[in-house]
């Protein structure tokens, strides 16, 4: 059985991002993918979603 994980970030700096992506690597879950949302009246996302999966036992 696959879990899976969900980080949401507000504030999407490469430093934000990289902190979460370690974090989470580190605990043994996977880094599945991001994806951004943008605001329309800037070129910055204005949050990031991370996604990651971890075999589970259960």
């Amino acid at each position: 059985m696959i879990k899976y994980k969900v980080v949401e970030i507000s504030t999407v700096t490469d430093e934000e991002i990289e902190k979460a992506v370690n974090s989470l690597v580190s605990e043994g879950w996977s880094f599945d993918g991001v994806n951004f949302a943008m605001r329309e009246s800037s070129k910055r996302p204005a949050m990031a979603f991370i996604f990651f999966t971890k075999e589970s036992s259960e």
